[in-house]
């Protein structure tokens, strides 16, 4: 496929989200074609102005020119305003259904995606990326048409006039087309690398503001301003080789016309003195010439932009033809038991050379709790992540009272699980909105109390200002650790799933408050199939079965005291816990 062929239905598709306001942007074309018609038909009037209005003394010429000329500029002010608007309602409205299309999609990514992203590159599409679509898919358009008219509009009354000498001006167009061709590649190269640079911006300050305590704590400033002075430098740097093939443009383009122009107003010259040209068609001529470089340079300024939308397209269209995670199950399961088993399952992250669970089989029963436990990157959260499908199972499978997840629809197979992890996950919203969170959002008052106060949530929840509407900052910077996991916990309890998944679910309490959330805990596992993933071996001490995991295999399976006797891998683990100074 040809850059062109390329391009052309990058632009086709771009121009489809128009489509649906064409009502608008044919009245904003109706403006411009009114518009466009008033570039030919002032070079018109310069004829009788001159020939009648000053060299024939017509009396009648004289009033009804300057009128003709009011009314001209009354008619181009008001379509050029009704042009304005209406193109960017147009213009604004399709960011935002662009924009809004993305998020729907960026929500229906698979975990593997968001690893292999950072979220500054992400922030950068819908905030950079986007803007420079707006001309594109709008401005470009209209100026295409508008001033291609006038330019016609303004080539045939030269015609009219003088046709051989307007075949000079012709001639120059040939040569005005190959430079934009040329400079185009430039322009789009310069684009995407622009692109690319303020993601990197994006990235950096979106590390930075997270990091914030952490790069005053071990004295990183210097360094992140040399971070941040690098990818503000590289952006400068693209933003200026874009600058400069596009300002490389305009000069050539008016060279070649300014050598057109000369050899006509040389001919011009010749042919009026002796009498071929009256002075009024000279004056006309030479103002449709001179009027033409205007809408000539608009035209071949629009090669900016374009280039600009299209490489923000590419990207755009990038993220929008994603895959979404698979989703091919036709089920849907409402009452489950919480039956589960891995069957010979192995599971590769992307871009990692070894497996992350390698050939594991596992049934738990329904209300059971296992507890597994090994050393960082053993593999044990794997195991977690795959019950929800948040990765695709290319090895094995899972069931779930008997039925493979691959058949079951995602919504329904989540809706039946509740999660507490070591990240926790809260919004810039109100405590109630956060506990009450999605599904839950209808949740009975009497209900989130209930949870709240079964996470041991109440005690601080009631001291403060606003209680359950009080604002809790971004990522719950007003809360303490403690606060914000307990918080995930109360969430976690509304949600009432059979199947509870607890990864580091009391990583960020002290040991009064993690002994209150264990008996909460306790109390909310009878009857779930509950899946803890601890670091805390005094945690899991009463869990009905205990799985070691080491470099993603099962090495060792039993109650506590049983693994303690065969003096495997949990022993040691066991002996290094319990014999660490006390906190």
């Amino acid at each position: 496929m040809t850059k062109s062929v390329k391009d052309t239905q990058l632009y086709l598709r771009l121009l489809s989200y128009v489509v649906p306001y064409q009502r608008r942007f044919l009245i904003s074309i109706l403006s411009m074609l009114i518009l466009a018609a008033t570039d030919p038909a002032i070079a018109a009037l310069m004829k009788p102005m001159l020939d009648g209005a000053f060299i024939n003394n017509d009396p009648e010429l004289m009033y009804m020119i300057p009128i003709l000329f009011i009314l001209l500029f009354i008619i181009r002010g008001a379509a050029s305003y009704i042009n304005g608007i209406s193109l960017r309602w147009v213009a604004f409205t399709v960011i935002m259904d662009l924009r809004k299309e993305m998020f729907l999609r960026l929500l229906s990514f698979p975990s593997q995606y968001f690893d292999q992203r950072t979220a500054g590159m992400l922030m950068s599409k819908f905030t950079y990326d986007v803007i420079q679509i707006q001309l594109a898919a709008t401005n470009a358009v209209t100026t295409l048409i508008r001033d291609s008219l006038a330019i016609i509009g303004l080539i045939a009354w030269m015609i009219y006039i003088e046709w051989q000498l307007t075949l000079i001006v012709l001639i120059s167009a040939p040569f005005i087309a190959l430079i934009v061709v040329i400079i185009r590649n430039r322009l789009r190269k310069m684009s995407r690398k622009t692109q690319e640079s303020m993601a990197d911006i994006h990235h950096v300050l979106n590390e930075c503001i997270e990091g914030q305590k952490l790069v005053k704590l071990y004295g990183g400033e210097e360094q992140e301003i040399e971070r941040f002075n690098t990818v503000i430098r590289n952006n400068r740097r693209y933003m200026m080789k874009f600058s400069m093939a596009s300002a490389a443009t305009g000069p050539a383009v008016q060279l070649i016309s300014a050598i057109a122009l000369s050899v006509i107003i040389y001919i011009a010259s010749i042919r009026a003195s002796a009498g071929a040209m009256s002075i009024g068609e000279f004056v006309s001529f030479f103002g449709a010439m001179a009027m033409l470089l205007t809408p000539l340079k608009r035209l071949v300024s629009i090669n900016e932009h374009i280039q600009k939308g299209l490489a923000a397209c590419e990207s755009i269209f990038a993220l929008l033809d994603e895959q979404p995670e698979a989703n091919s199950g036709t089920q849907v399961i409402e009452h489950i038991k919480g039956d589960i088993e891995f069957q010979n399952i192995s599971f590769r992250y992307d871009g990692k050379d070894a497996d992350a669970l390698k050939n594991i089989s596992l049934h738990i029963s329904p209300g059971e709790t296992i507890a597994l436990v090994g050393s960082s990157g053993s593999g044990k959260t794997t195991v977690a992540n795959l019950l929800p499908g948040f990765y695709e199972i290319r090895t094995g499978r899972i069931l779930l009272d008997g039925t493979d997840l691959r058949e079951i629809t995602l919504a329904s197979l989540r809706a039946n699980i509740a999660l507490v992890s070591q990240d926790v996950v809260l919004f810039n919203d109100t405590v109630r909105n956060n506990i009450a969170y999605g599904a839950l959002r209808d949740s009975k008052e009497e209900d989130i109390i209930e949870a709240a106060r079964a996470a041991h949530a109440m005690e601080f929840i009631q001291e403060m200002p606003d209680g359950f509407e009080t604002i809790i900052g971004e990522k719950g910077v007003k809360l303490s650790g403690g606060q914000r996991q307990r918080l995930a916990i109360a969430r976690a309890i509304l949600k009432n799933a059979p199947i509870l998944i607890l990864d580091e679910a009391t990583s960020s309490l002290d040991r009064e408050s993690e002994r209150q959330i264990q008996n909460a805990l306790d109390k909310i596992k009878k009857g779930r199939t509950c899946i803890i993933i601890a670091h805390r071996l005094s945690t899991i001490e009463n869990a009905d079965r205990i799985l070691v995991i080491d470099r993603g295999k099962i090495v060792q399976t039993g109650k506590h005291n049983d693994l303690l006797k065969q003096k495997g891998i949990y022993a040691k683990l066991h002996q290094v816990q319990f014999t660490e100074p006390a906190n």
